[in-house]
């Protein structure tokens, strides 16, 4: 397994609205591409403790990773919903991704 780890901005004023396009769109979209979900948080303590969600996927391998991500950008249903949420701007200001791979010792191999 290889691991997804994403990091957004969220636009000051618009957690809400990121937190609820994930919970009702997105993350039924991300199982309809086999992107297998990990979990998602907020940074409670930190230098961005009001605009910052965090979230990681798990994925096979590269080409799942690859293929999953390709399949959702192409997504109708994700490109609609995204115009819609969006249609009063953005939500996420600034968005980061890192691949990680799991030590030898990791329990989430």
């Amino acid at each position: 397994m290889i691991y997804e780890l994403r990091t957004y901005r969220v636009v000051p004023g618009k957690m809400a609205e990121l937190n609820a396009r994930f919970r009702d769109i997105t993350t039924g979209l991300f199982e309809k591409h086999s992107m297998i979900i990990i979990g998602f948080w907020e940074t409670a303590i930190g230098d961005a403790t009001t605009t910052e969600l965090v979230y990681m996927l798990a994925f096979n391998n590269l080409a799942h990773y690859e293929q999953a991500w390709n399949a959702f950008i192409d997504d109708a249903e994700w490109q609609a919903a995204k115009r819609l949420t969006e249609s009063d701007g953005p939500l996420v200001n600034v968005a980061g991704s890192k691949i990680l791979e799991p030590t030898d010792y990791s329990p989430l191999q």
